[in-house]
């Protein structure tokens, strides 16, 4: 496979014996717990648009090899069922053999897109209203009061005096891309209800489990 240079990038930063927290960009992990959560509100999700082997929130999703903005999400979903989920990357806008593989301008043009053709696009963004890239043209915004702290990815390993622990938080929001949507243009949602319902939905879960296995025990 010709890897692009982000994937390059990326493959030699997993391999390093240490990091700095600095050199973590766009590689943060959704919080499980808030994940579960916005999963129960706007979901459910079949589909992780930006993720890795490491770090994928559902059975199917894009890696950076697989470039989500060259994939058609709207005939994958049809395929899966369910909406797709995405805690995009924010590097900046490059392209390869002249396909855009990052920035958040085509990411959003691509979303874009892929509404017109049908499907639910749930986005966990920055609440970030003065970019250029602000989805304006979302079907639904929720502004999360609270900021979120997100993980960091498995591979870090932290270098002398970095710290091991994940950021200090963002003001986030939710951009629901769906043009069957018949809600509020816009509604806040609380950090604490998104990881309490998600803890709830975590802990089903793994009763759930917990009784398989003993079935197949």
């Amino acid at each position: 496979m010709n890897l692009n240079p982000y994937c390059l990038a990326l493959e030699e930063l997993r391999n390093r014996p240490s990091h700095k927290l600095k050199e973590v960009g766009d590689q943060w992990r959704s919080p499980d717990a808030i994940w579960w959560g916005i999963n129960a509100k706007f979901g459910p999700f079949s589909l992780d648009l930006f993720a890795d082997d490491h770090n994928a929130k559902c059975e199917s999703y894009y890696t950076a090899e697989d470039n989500a903005l060259s994939q058609d999400w709207s005939a994958r979903l049809l395929l899966l069922g369910g909406a797709a989920y995405a805690n995009p990357p924010y590097s900046r806008a490059t392209q390869f053999e002249g396909q855009y593989i990052t920035g958040m301008v085509p990411i959003m043009q691509h979303v874009a897109s892929m509404r017109e053709r049908g499907g639910r696009y749930v986005f966990f963004i920055k609440s970030a209203t003065s970019e250029s890239w602000w989805p304006e043209n979302a079907d639904h915004i929720a502004f999360v009061r609270g900021r979120i702290s997100f993980d960091l990815p498995d591979w870090y390993i932290p270098a002398e005096g970095e710290p091991s622990e994940s950021s200090a938080g963002f003001g986030m929001a939710i951009a629901v891309f769906d043009k069957t949507w018949t809600g509020p243009a816009m509604s806040y949602i609380s950090r604490e209800e998104l990881e309490t319902t998600g803890r709830m939905i975590q802990a089903q879960v793994q009763r759930a489990a917990m009784k398989l296995v003993g079935v197949a025990g």
